[in-house]
């Protein structure tokens, strides 16, 4: 764990929540009852809002246009109240002993899954958000008297109860010690372990936040019978030195008209911080 100290990052000697200590642990944590009913209702209601005044940002190259309705990007730019969620007490005491308490919100996003038989995007595959930040030959193990580093956390702020028939997150414990992105052969085996452990099914009830780090193996698990979907305020933490991902970098950037004429070639543009929407912006 860690702070910042004028403007350093060091190694923190006070102590953490038990949910940052499973956090850094276990790559997961569940709080229970970040929001109360009323909170959470005017929430909801706002959220509704959002999706009935701004059309689906068309961002993915991956998902039919359908699809692409589940989703709203950038919230606290379009709710007050999303803006206040993500800022909770409770998330914010658990991550910034992990991240520095600068820590910065790199992306926002709003998911409203239906129900449906299949989803083209969702996260139904084993995957990692990014990274993962430290790749290692996985045959070298970590020293753990070295706490591993953390340097980007997820949450999702349940606005709908997530019981197992909904397909919530499932996560692989310590998975986030690997130093590898899950095996791609297996990306859609559920039976997947690590270190011998298998899935953890994150189940919520509505006010719940399930946070995990970005490099656990996660992935949406099977919807069953009575599958009513999944509505949740998604929110993604990062290091001060993590760039956002708020809006697409093509909308938001430091690059100059010209400088972006001169840049012809796919990692001319990357070079200058104009990249393909992929994660936690598409």
């Amino acid at each position: 764990m860690l702070r910042r100290v004028s403007g350093y990052l060091l190694p923190r000697s006070s102590p953490a929540s038990a949910a940052t200590e499973q956090l850094q642990r276990d790559g997961y944590t569940t709080l229970r009852g970040v929001l109360d009913a009323r909170a959470l209702a005017a929430l909801r209601r706002e959220i509704e809002d959002v999706y009935a005044h701004f059309p689906a940002d068309g961002r993915s190259r991956l998902r039919e246009t359908d699809e692409d309705q589940d989703f709203r990007y950038e919230m606290f730019n379009r709710s007050a109240l999303a803006q206040k969620a993500i800022a909770t007490d409770a998330i914010l005491a658990t991550i910034e002993p992990l991240l520095g308490e600068d820590c910065h919100v790199i992306a926002n996003t709003c998911w409203r899954n239906p129900p449906r038989a299949s989803n083209a995007h969702g996260g139904g595959f084993w995957h990692i958000d990014s990274g993962p930040h430290i790749p290692r030959d996985p045959q070298i193990p970590w020293d753990e008297r070295i706490p591993y580093p953390v340097f980007a956390i997820g949450a999702h702020i349940y606005l709908d109860d997530c019981p197992l028939a909904c397909g919530p997150t499932g996560v692989l414990a310590g998975s986030h010690k690997s130093g590898t992105p899950p095996p791609k052969d297996r990306l859609a085996d559920v039976s997947l372990q690590y270190g011998g452990r298998g899935v953890v099914p994150l189940m919520a009830t509505a006010g719940d936040a399930c946070l995990f780090v970005s490099d656990v193996w996660h992935r949406r698990l099977p919807a069953q019978a009575g599958d009513t979907g999944r509505f949740f305020l998604q929110v993604h933490y990062g290091r001060r030195d993590i760039a956002q991902r708020i809006r697409p970098t093509a909308q938001v950037n430091h690059v100059s008209a010209e400088a972006q004429a001169r840049a012809t070639s796919p990692r001319e543009r990357t070079l200058l911080g104009l990249h393909p929407n992929f994660f936690y912006d598409g």
